[in-house]
């Protein structure tokens, strides 16, 4: 088979796409011939060697991705025999092997795709639908919040948006550019704000009119989180779940007085029945059209170029490989 494989730590041109044998399951284990596989920021600071609060770096050479979805084509001892053929989908945890035309994992991280999502889909909600719907628990939107959502654009920020919506929320969504905020409006915020224009906040203000924000929804942080926490109102809520912005680990340190401030980390995700129940939520989220993630794709062999676009912030919604 082929796959995208790591051999030092470092930029995106150190992912080469090259012929590997293939990987054959264990007991327990399904194989799944990859249609789609996710990719995360978290994998472009792997690829990088970044330490700080992220899993132990893995061992090279390696074959980054955490998120596949496809067709079970070979099983492993004490696998069911109904399982071969399905489109199923799976997050691998902290395993790596997505990035490939075959990838093995445990059969009990396997999710049956729903008839009417498509395998980019799938992936999409098995990692990043999960996420926003672990967040929105710890600060659930209603009628009466103004939610603001920096990275609007992103994989999370387009479902966080849409989940704000359907709940009824006025929604500020804040991107990169007139091409990114258009497609925010599109998603359905109320205010769609290019952040990188200096006076944003004034025009959130104008916008909003007497109203204050009450729910920040931050996975990024630096300058635009900062001026997002300024738009709170007291006893808004700010809930931080990465710092993209700042680089993997950074601190996020803009506090405003009267406003609770909670830090996600993937420990928290696991409340309300754990990470499976999330995924099963996110599939069929999905399946309803309630979610509609979006997708930007690139070829298997073209990993090294996504890496960069998404590290750029030149994508949106979810990045996905597909062999």
């Amino acid at each position: 088979m082929h796959a995208v494989r790591l051999h030092a730590f470092g930029p995106a041109e150190h992912l080469t796409h090259e012929e590997v044998p293939d990987p054959v399951p264990g007991p327990g284990q399904v194989r799944i011939a990859v249609a789609a596989a996710g990719v995360h920021l978290l994998d472009a600071a792997l690829r990088a060697g970044h330490k700080g609060p992220l899993p132990e770096r893995p061992a090279l050479p390696t074959v980054p991705g955490r998120e596949v979805a496809g067709v079970v084509d070979a099983l492993g001892d004490g696998v069911d025999g109904p399982w071969l053929g399905r489109r199923v989908v799976a997050h691998l945890g902290f395993a790596p092997g997505g990035y490939a035309e075959l990838a093995v994992t445990g059969v009990d991280r396997v999710h049956e795709i729903p008839e009417n999502l498509d395998f980019a889909a799938a992936v999409a909600m098995i990692g990043t639908g999960r996420t926003a719907l672990g967040i929105v628990q710890f600060a659930e939107p209603g009628e009466d919040d103004v939610v603001v959502v920096p990275a609007a654009a992103g994989g999370i920020g387009t479902l966080l948006v849409q989940y704000a919506r359907n709940a009824g929320a006025t929604v500020v969504g804040l991107a990169g550019g007139a091409g990114k905020t258009a497609r925010v409006r599109a998603n359905g915020a109320d205010l769609a704000v290019d952040y990188t224009d200096s006076a944003w906040p004034a025009k959130v203000r104008a916008g909003l009119g007497t109203r204050r924000a009450s729910i920040v929804y931050d996975g990024v942080g630096g300058e635009a989180a900062r001026q997002a926490v300024g738009l709170l109102g007291p006893g808004g809520r700010h809930l931080v779940f990465g710092w993209s912005a700042e680089g993997i680990g950074a601190g996020a340190g803009h506090f405003v007085e009267g406003v609770s401030r909670s830090v996600l980390g993937p420990g928290m995700l696991r409340r309300a029945g754990g990470l499976r129940a999330l995924e099963l939520r996110a599939l069929a989220e999905a399946a309803h059209g309630r979610l509609r993630p979006a997708v930007t794709r690139f070829p298997l062999a073209r990993a090294a170029a996504a890496h960069r676009a998404l590290e750029n912030r030149d994508t949106i919604g979810k990045v996905v490989l597909e062999p």
